[in-house]
């Protein structure tokens, strides 16, 4: 007999999506003509800024591209890319689909979403009360022209609907200014990495327990984390969490031998609706006024923020900021046999910019640059 406390599968930590997405939207109880002109503006908008997507439903029976015995087509439309599939897509399917989307606008005509806009429009009276067991986390409502007052079946079905805020649907600059403030306010939280889980081969010994600052690496690390971050752990193998001062927290890897690549997909499996500040711990010269920098030019719709190494100009993956949206693009590289986060980098959209001082990036995994960064602290000590 199985106890009914007894569990299948193991409890992990799910990402905060909807039906599609993160932050979606479904605007319903007006034409589908007025639900596209207003998300057109949105989109107008925003796009600058933010990834937004549209989700709608054809009408019309198109057919499938030129022939209906393909399974997926894909065509180059040179100014975008069309995929057309032959198969139900469900959740699952939509959330790998929509996940870079910052922004997620659906017709609620026919989709629905966790977020709703609810319009007040007497031409679609009939319509919206038949949807009102989808209404289950309104935000906003818009009173069309022909309307001036809450429907009395929509005041049953949204108790708190006078704390809402209501505007015109002509009003299109105040509903921008509404989704603008959505989006300040879904910036996720930002958490702090120490990478001190190496075994530090090269050196020969534990290169997180030098004292170039007065404290051991990874604790100097983890205090300078703490001025941008609102939560910082140091990342550590299972065998080393006893070694590491019980006033720092600890997040050993539970993906094993995967070195860096592993230690982030840890931290997102932990908390998969964070953005984690990633800090490699052989970074003696690394500053608070570059990680003000990092932090201050952050751009939450890309995959991540990352410097640009000054040794070949490519992305620097372990001082590097990044966003929730990586951790399912982590996994697909790491289904496809890919365990360097640089190149998960270089083939996704990320903002990159430059370091103020190169010296900062440097990183010591060698006896001789051990010897080197001595000297320049040395020197920069010399002239305070």
């Amino acid at each position: 007999m199985i106890s009914k406390d007894h569990k299948k599968h193991s409890d992990i930590a799910r990402p905060s999506l909807g039906n599609f997405g993160r932050n979606e939207f479904a605007i319903v109880g007006t034409t589908c003509s007025n639900i596209r002109t207003l998300c057109d503006a949105v989109v107008k908008a925003l796009s600058a800024k933010y990834k937004c997507a549209y989700v709608d439903a054809e009408h019309k029976d198109k057919e499938f591209a030129e022939t209906r015995d393909t399974f997926i087509n894909y065509t180059d439309k040179i100014s975008y890319k069309e995929l057309q599939f032959k198969k139900e897509l469900d959740k699952f399917q939509y959330h790998q689909l929509f996940n870079e989307a910052d922004l997620i606008l659906v017709n609620g005509n026919h989709n629905e979403a966790s977020k709703q806009i609810v319009v007040i429009d007497k031409v679609k009276e009939a319509s919206l009360q038949k949807r009102i067991a989808q209404l289950t986390n309104v935000q906003l409502i818009l009173l069309a022209e022909n309307a001036n007052e809450i429907f009395e079946f929509l005041k049953d079905a949204v108790p708190n609907w006078q704390q809402l805020p209501i505007l015109g649907l002509n009003e299109t600059n105040d509903i921008i200014s509404f989704f603008e403030k959505q989006m300040e306010q879904s910036v996720p939280h930002l958490n702090g990495l120490v990478l001190a889980g190496g075994k530090s081969v090269r050196m020969g010994y534990d290169k997180s327990s030098i004292a170039w600052h007065g404290k051991e690496q990874r604790y100097y690390m983890a205090d300078m984390l703490k001025e941008f971050c609102d939560d910082v752990f140091i990342s550590c193998r299972v065998e080393q969490q006893n070694e590491i001062d019980s006033n720092y927290k600890t997040l050993p890897d539970t993906f094993i031998d995967l070195g860096p690549y592993g230690a982030i997909l840890s931290a997102f499996r932990e908390k998969p609706d964070a953005a984690w500040l990633v800090v490699a711990c052989d970074l003696p010269l690394l500053d608070s006024n570059a990680l003000q920098g990092l932090v201050e030019q952050r751009n939450i719709s890309a995959v991540a923020t990352t410097f640009e190494s000054s040794y070949d100009s490519l992305p620097e993956p372990l001082i590097t900021i990044w966003e929730p949206k990586a951790y399912p693009i982590l996994l697909s590289f790491l289904s496809q046999g890919y365990t360097c986060p640089r190149k998960a980098l270089r083939n996704n959209d990320v903002h990159i910019i430059k370091a103020e001082n190169a010296d900062t990036l440097m990183n010591v995994n060698t006896q001789e640059e051990l010897e080197k960064v001595k000297n320049i602290l040395l020197q920069k000590s010399a002239t305070v």
